[in-house]
């Protein structure tokens, strides 16, 4: 499932329907009919549809373009748009993207946990542990994040963030034979 990030003081107004678009400096990879996941803030808001993708100039953005952004003007918006990319001008090309919350989580999620359909990544390291036989590669992954007590600190250990990915590979195949094998289940 694809994937929309936004910062965390717009939770709120996604959450109570008043932020229904974004618009991104950039082309997205999304068109109508997308279903996917709204995350604000590090955290997994819910499940949305793609409305609408549409492509335009900074200076063609509307009112209604803002008004769906959350934003009361035109120009409340554009000056909150160069606040995120400072090198905007009426030239440059926007994508504006609607989007309908089809389902909101009850609890939060970290986007961090989505992955293991909202089981903690410690619980599925221990879970593991304790009940799969795991690759001698897997297992020095797995131990290590136990260890450290954080995918940020093992990673270091194993020489940066860059090698997060490792860890979260390791935990994402440990999760699927836990479920395939009756351990556990999505908690969502």
């Amino acid at each position: 499932m694809k994937n929309l990030k936004f910062d965390g003081r717009y939770k709120e107004l996604i959450l109570n329907g008043k932020k229904r678009a974004t618009i991104r400096v950039r082309k997205v990879n999304l068109t109508p009919g997308d279903e996917i996941l709204l995350h604000s803030g590090g955290y997994v808001l819910g499940r949305a549809l793609i409305k609408k993708v549409e492509e335009k100039s900074l200076s063609e953005l509307t009112d209604e373009d803002a008004q769906k952004d959350g934003f009361k003007t035109r120009n409340e918006l554009i000056n909150a748009l160069k606040k995120h990319y400072k090198n905007i001008n009426p030239d440059t090309k926007v994508t504006v993207v609607e989007f309908e919350l089809k389902e909101r989580f009850d609890r939060q999620i970290l986007s961090a946990d989505f992955p293991y359909e909202g089981n903690s990544p410690i619980e599925i390291a221990e879970m593991a542990m304790k009940h799969l036989d795991l690759s001698e590669r897997d297992k020095k992954l797995i131990e290590l994040f136990l260890k450290a007590g954080s995918l940020r600190k093992a990673s270091y250990k194993l020489g940066g963030l860059n090698k997060r990915y490792m860890i979260r590979e390791a935990l994402r195949r440990a999760y699927e034979e836990l479920k395939a094998r009756g351990f556990m289940k999505p908690r969502l």
